[in-house]
């Protein structure tokens, strides 16, 4: 069952998702609110610069994300996304749980399988080591 919700909180999901899909970063953040807590598998944030900082590094792992359903009561929206990553990970499925505070987004929970990104974390931290291991030789 999809509820509705106001015309203008719509175009808000709409145009702070578009900013993060084309990368601009600025706009995105004009959508957050200074306090936002963000919750996800590998982190929980405070702060808009946090949460714009981590989007920032997020958006490497993905060429693009597609929005498949939507579901909004009151203030708060869900929203089923998927992301076409690089082939080490591939495509892989999100659910996001936002709330707003009039027109900022105040709370983001975001929620997906996080063991493609723990792999390339650790394999990253294992290449950091060995070159810091050769580097002392």
């Amino acid at each position: 069952m999809e509820f509705s919700c106001s015309m203008a909180d719509k175009n808000l999901e709409i145009a702070g998702f578009m900013a993060m899909y084309n990368k601009n970063y600025d706009e995105m953040a004009s959508y957050i609110h200074p306090n936002v807590c963000f919750i996800g598998p590998l982190a929980t944030m405070y702060n808009k610069e946090s949460v714009v900082e981590a989007v920032k590094n997020f958006s490497i792992f993905f060429k693009k994300f597609t929005t498949s359903e939507k579901f909004s009561s009151e203030n708060k929206v869900v929203l089923i996304l998927s992301f076409d990553c690089p082939t080490h990970v591939g495509t892989f499925r999100a659910d996001s749980f936002l709330s707003f505070d009039g027109e900022l987004i105040s709370r983001i929970e975001l929620f997906y399988d996080a063991r493609p990104f723990e792999k390339k974390k650790t394999r990253s931290l294992l290449k950091i080591k060995i070159l810091d291991i050769h580097s002392n030789y």
